[in-house]
């Protein structure tokens, strides 16, 4: 393949990635809302069970949405499953919070165990999306 070739692609790659950055941001900005505690505050104060949470739901979003960008038909079909990994990160985050005892108190505290296990479910389950994109 030749140079000239290979850029001819890239609309198409600028096209995705685009539509990845934009959803990447709804979703933190949506994520950052449905909690009920200030991550970007506790983070910036050291806040270690606040960055985990945060983390964790970032990278459980972006498996799912960078499958949907290898595995999507186009970018409305893109755009559509990123929009489904987002609920699905939110329903996580929503199950955790309310399984594990005083969760918002806890991440507030700084304690990582609870943090730790919202994170590893979001990227469990961010895995698992992902796979089940690979149609």
């Amino acid at each position: 393949m030749t140079l000239s070739q290979s850029l001819a692609e890239l609309p198409a790659f600028l096209l995705y990635f685009g539509f990845g950055l934009i959803l990447f941001l709804v979703f933190a900005v949506v994520y950052v809302r449905i909690t009920p505690y200030r991550e970007l505050a506790m983070i910036r104060d050291g806040n270690m069970a606040a960055a985990l949470t945060l983390s964790g739901a970032l990278l459980g979003f972006v498996l799912p949405l960078a499958s949907a960008i290898a595995h999507s038909v186009s970018a409305l079909d893109m755009v559509a499953w990123g929009v489904i990994a987002l609920i699905v990160q939110t329903l996580v985050y929503l199950a955790v919070s309310r399984a594990v005892p005083h969760f918002r108190q806890a991440v507030e505290d700084g304690k990582v165990a609870p943090a730790c296990l919202l994170a590893v479910v979001a990227v469990c389950i961010g895995l698992l999306n992902a796979a089940a994109l690979t149609y």
